[in-house]
């Protein structure tokens, strides 16, 4: 099977997980005992005002059909309204995915370098690799918060070096577009020094999500680097005089990420995950400290909606790994 046809295949399966992905968060909205009637209109509105919106909106109609409905809203982008904001959700969702997802981003470059650098140092017994993996693993070893926490009290508290909230400390002349995300679009806006501040925002939380998918991914890789490393192309590379790091690096690295790949797909749960509770600690704009606002007062609206953008990523993120597998490995197009 060409590259091609694989990834179309593992597009198509998408769509049964994304409708059963919906399916159980519309059950959970039934489930809910927020009215949407009555959280467009407000506690103001009388009975007679929300039975007339219930109508209108289909919320009388069988639970099929009004599945059917919640479908075609969510492709028009109509998520519901928000309890506590009164605003559409997906409103909401637009002001902070982009934020989530570039602190997202800036986390997985940061979980593919240090877990390379840890696969590779381990696999290969470099001067450090020891030091590298107790630091790593001892990080890891932490909870996500308690990462968080201590980067604060560590690099702005004691240190000043870092800033313990938001995206920027440039709030009135950041720019806005072309793609929201602060670092590309300070960059294309030709303003060194709203990225790096904005760079310095991001550093701390994006380390915080990375370190405990760095040290999995890391460990896989070792793993596949050593099994490489044993192998007769790898004593034939020796043979021709090539070193331990040639070898690991030109030939042992591409045979073994295909399994590291893998796991970092896994692992792009736990980083999703990770993001809601690093946003609430850091104040992090995003879908995450979103949601956190959204529990107290049992704003389903806003829970379901981000609810659905994550695990919509997740989905994504592990067909593009897929993907990523097959380019590394072509027998698993097989």
């Amino acid at each position: 099977m060409s590259l091609l046809g694989f990834a179309a295949k593992r597009l198509l399966l998408m769509i049964p997980v994304l409708l059963f992905l919906t399916a159980v968060i519309f059950i959970l909205n039934e489930l809910s005992p927020v009215d949407p009637a009555r959280a467009v209109l407000g506690n103001a509105a009388s009975e007679e005002q929300v039975s007339e919106l219930r109508e209108k909106m289909g919320l009388n109609d069988p639970l099929p059909v009004q599945y059917v409905d919640y479908l075609k809203g969510m492709l028009q982008g109509d998520l519901g309204t928000s309890a506590r904001l009164q605003q559409p959700v997906t409103d909401g969702l637009k002001a902070a995915y982009p934020n989530t997802l570039e602190l997202a981003g800036i986390a997985t470059l940061l979980t593919i370098f240090f877990g390379t650098l840890l696969g590779l140092a381990s696999a290969g017994r470099w001067k450090g690799a020891n030091a590298l993996r107790a630091v790593m693993v001892a990080g890891a070893s932490a909870p996500t918060f308690l990462l968080g926490i201590a980067g604060i009290l560590i690099f702005f508290s004691a240190l000043d070096w870092l800033p313990a909230s938001g995206t920027t400390s440039f709030q009135d002349t950041a720019p806005e577009g072309p793609t929201g995300f602060l670092l590309i679009d300070s960059l294309l806006d030709g303003n060194l020094e709203i990225f790096w501040d904005a760079f310095k925002h991001v550093i701390m939380p994006a380390i915080a999500i990375a370190l405990i998918p760095a040290v999995a991914v890391g460990r896989t890789l070792r793993s596949g680097l050593i099994t490489a490393m044993n192998s007769d192309y790898a004593r034939t590379a020796r043979s021709k005089g090539l070193t331990e790091r040639q070898i690991a690096v030109r030939h042992g690295l591409r045979n073994a990420v295909g399994p590291a790949l893998a796991m970092l797909g896994l692992q792009s749960g736990l980083m999703l995950s990770g993001v809601v509770v690093v946003e609430l600690v850091f104040a992090w704009p995003g879908i995450g400290l979103y949601a956190a606002q959204a529990i107290p007062v049992a704003d389903f609206p806003v829970i379901a909606g981000v609810a659905l953008v994550i695990g919509a990523t997740y989905v994504i993120i592990n067909a593009i790994v897929d993907v990523l597998q097959a380019m590394a490995d072509p027998r698993i197009r097989l």
